[in-house]
């Protein structure tokens, strides 16, 4: 059964003219998910033309206790959170205190990797914004003994005791993986993007996002700790013949080939870990949509429409994620420019990115359109068939 939500922040539908999503499709791909157990336990949103549309709580938030999934639950977000970041970075540039095109040297003087030939390379906060610095991930590497691993770089979902300083400078000390602008590549360049905006704030990078972002917004369950530990779903990882409940330490690789995310769930319970704008915060999902909608319907009070617009411009031309034909990359998420390449219904120019701990969000802007869609199950939630059955429920 569908649980509505009451947001204040977005009104329930009430008029004749916006046509109803199909609610039993959307109800029918989530308890498909459940019943074949490629979930444990999701909350999905969705807003069509500015009104919250369908709302719903499912499944489990700690399986073994017996809880269920409530529509207020804490999520580890990884990759969610870089929207939230990105978006704390366009204020900067909204208020003329940072520019797109600033070499990121300016803020960070001692941030300087080199080129593969050793050559010092020149990188932007653009190029930060749309993976094109360069940079790449640990998890990314196919040798558990690779560049990022003997350099000890963190990813960020582990919990390392260094500081963001700390991980940037180890960063630095490792080769690009090409040079600036000449590719795309997923990457811990919104983890720069972290210290450039503390660098400009003249504060912490937690401190700067709330000021800039959360706060205006009253996003009060999002930040880089949880709040409330005790509204913290648990978090499980797709396995045979059902997922299973993460150890509080383990790596776990979403692509086969690939040494994997070290996680340690703690992470999202202490204060003092490393502020990682790539991968380091928690929230709910009605936070995360109140944000995206604020950003489809101009950007107000954070940031002007044209602001907004060229976040969601492809700014990457033919480069983008690589398994993710027809798409290219804006200003901290994805920009669909081909939907027959991607097989999909969306709209050109709808924006979409997930998180690894097991979500997926997308926003068509020409049919009004903001998707959450929160999961406790990595990777299923993030890239499983439950993200496309659901994208298609939604467009049916």
């Amino acid at each position: 059964m569908v649980e509505v939500f009451l947001d204040t922040r977005l009104p329930m539908p009430n008029s004749p003219t916006h046509h109803p999503l199909s609610r039993p499709q959307l109800d029918a791909a989530i308890d498909l998910a459940l019943a074949e157990e490629r979930l444990v336990g999701a909350v999905v949103l969705v807003a069509q033309h500015g009104e919250l549309a369908y709302a719903r709580a499912a499944g489990f938030s700690d399986r073994e206790a017996g809880l269920p999934m409530q529509q207020d639950a804490l999520f580890r977000l990884a990759s969610v959170s870089k929207p939230i970041v990105t978006t704390a970075a366009m204020v900067l540039v909204e208020q003329g205190r940072l520019g797109l095109d600033d070499a990121v040297h300016r803020w960070l003087p001692e941030f300087r990797p080199p080129l593969p030939n050793g050559q010092v390379a020149h990188i932007t906060v653009r190029q930060l914004m749309t993976h094109t610095a360069g940079l790449g991930y640990r998890f990314l590497e196919t040798d558990v003994n690779g560049p990022y691993a003997r350099a000890g770089v963190s990813d960020g979902m582990d919990r390392v005791g260094i500081s963001l300083a700390e991980n940037l400078r180890r960063l630095a000390t490792v080769p690009l993986l090409y040079t600036p602008g000449t590719a795309w590549g997923y990457s811990l360049g919104i983890d720069v993007l972290g210290g450039v905006i503390e660098a400009v704030c003249e504060q912490s990078l937690a401190v700067a996002v709330d000021e800039l972002v959360t706060a205006p917004l009253g996003l009060r369950n999002t930040g880089f700790h949880a709040n409330r530990p005790e509204r913290l779903a648990m978090a499980y990882v797709s396995s045979r013949p059902r997922p299973r409940r993460m150890d509080v330490r383990e790596t776990a690789t979403p692509f086969d080939g690939l040494v994997g995310i070290q996680f340690d769930l703690d992470r999202a319970l202490d204060p003092s870990a490393f502020s990682s704008g790539g991968a380091g915060m928690v929230g709910t999902a009605s936070d995360f949509l109140h944000l995206l909608e604020t950003l489809r319907q101009g950007g107000a009070p954070l940031l002007s429409a044209g602001t907004v617009a060229e976040m969601g411009r492809s700014q990457t031309g033919p480069w983008g994620p690589p398994d993710g034909p027809g798409y290219g990359f804006g200003l901290g998420f994805s920009v669909l420019h081909n939907p027959v390449a991607a097989g999909s219904p969306e709209s050109p120019g709808t924006w979409r990115w997930g998180g690894a701990y097991g979500h997926s969000w997308f926003v068509d802007t020409v049919r009004c359109l903001s998707v959450v869609a929160f999961t406790n199950t990595l990777y299923e939630g993030m890239s499983g068939s439950f993200v496309a059955q659901l994208r298609d429920a939604v467009y049916a």
